[in-house]
């Protein structure tokens, strides 16, 4: 693993009242960052840990699916909470809402969600394309805020040829959000390719008064100061990146400090992180729906390591806590981290053109709110 120490002169992210050292956020990602893999992530390292994406709609009629995603532990500061929307109304009322009672301490807002049933309804990735609508639900989103800190997350733009980054994050600025983050791929790409980080650089220098986050391939500690000191950005934003590996943020953190990175975990110590994230999902969700949704994790937690097949057959179907530790009792404890289990991780995809509502890209300064948006949370 490569050696990291070196430290950056920057003064520290702030977003709003809160002072984000270092100035890491991990990226809400749907059916990860529940509140147990957000307490996981937080025991290594502090910085903003943003919850499983909120549908606006979903908190304005009370929806009790919803309602249960908006959980925080007891420790969780700030609370940090993200919505989606399409209409300015709803996203004003969404966060009268959830700021009058107190759910959350910061909100951030996706603009940047590729998935085909958000870009078809207009949202996500979609929705900073029509300029005047975009200006809309961020400045009724952020006036009805008040003290609690709006920030906005985007991508470069639709497609190659529709790019709105620059737009999105000037009228962002201007209508009061706290801080942009910018996932530097269009949707178009989808989760393919590799990020084209001079576009962050281009978003710091058109956006001056707030801060500017990076988001795109930070799968290392390396790739994060790397991305700060080659774009000029003031914190940088993690997803796929520390899927099976929470520890990522404690790496994170003795590089942003300069110190020397933790010693990478042998198997048996990724076997103890696994058995601490079953014992934080069975909390929130009871043993049945906790390790139904712990089998995702395994591929990425064992990446790399020397695990039979027939091993990994058995944790991707395990089914409860006595039988998650008899397989982590087979398990080679003293296995050391792989060498090349640094990289890419999670979905890929590959690019595709984005599904658009009929006659989207006719007018950009068309500001009709687009057909509701369904009450799905989570992404």
């Amino acid at each position: 693993m490569e050696d990291v120490t070196a430290t950056l002169s920057k003064p520290a992210l702030k977003i709003g009242p809160y002072e984000v050292d270092p100035p890491v956020v991990l990226a809400p990602m749907a059916g990860i960052t529940n509140v147990a893999f957000r307490q996981l992530c937080a025991e290594y390292g502090a910085g903003i840990y943003v919850c499983e994406m909120i549908t606006a709609r979903a908190v304005v009629e009370r929806h009790p699916g919803t309602m249960h995603m908006m959980t925080f532990g007891a420790h969780e500061k700030p609370r940090s909470m993200q919505l989606y929307g399409v209409d300015p109304k709803t996203m004003a009322e969404a966060v009268r809402i959830i700021v009058g009672e107190g759910l959350a301490d910061h909100i951030d807002s996706n603009f940047g969600c590729p998935v085909a049933k958000v870009t078809r309804k207009g949202g996500g990735a979609a929705l900073p394309f029509k300029r005047k609508l975009f200006a809309d639900i961020v400045r009724e989103s952020a006036a009805a805020a008040g003290d609690v800190p709006f920030t906005v997350k985007f991508r470069v733009g639709i497609d190659d040829d529709h790019l709105t980054y620059l737009d999105a994050g000037r009228i962002a600025e201007a209508e009061g959000a706290a801080a942009v983050s910018l996932h530097a791929r269009t949707a178009a790409q989808r989760y393919s390719g590799q990020a084209d980080w001079t576009k962050i650089t281009a978003l710091k220098e058109a956006v001056t008064t707030i801060p500017v986050l990076g988001n795109g391939d930070i799968f290392s500690a390396a790739d994060a100061l790397r991305m700060v000191s080659e774009t000029g950005c003031d914190g940088v934003v993690v997803g796929r990146g520390c899927l099976g590996r929470p520890w990522l943020f404690g790496e994170l953190e003795a590089a942003f400090a300069g110190r020397p990175l933790p010693t990478p975990p042998t198997l048996g110590e990724v076997s103890r992180v696994l058995r601490r994230h079953a014992e934080l999902l069975i909390q929130h969700d009871g043993e049945t729906k906790a390790l139904r949704d712990l089998r995702k994790h395994m591929a990425w937690y064992f990446m790399n390591f020397p695990v039979g097949a027939e091993l990994r057959r058995g944790f991707a179907m395990v089914s409860g806590l006595p039988e998650l530790d008899d397989l982590i009792g087979k398990l080679d404890h003293d296995a050391p981290f792989p060498a090349n289990a640094d990289g890419p991780r999670g979905r890929q995809g590959s690019p595709g053109k984005v599904t658009l509502p009929h006659g989207w890209l006719n007018d950009p300064d068309d500001d009709c709110v687009p057909e509701t948006e369904d009450m799905h949370s989570g992404g």
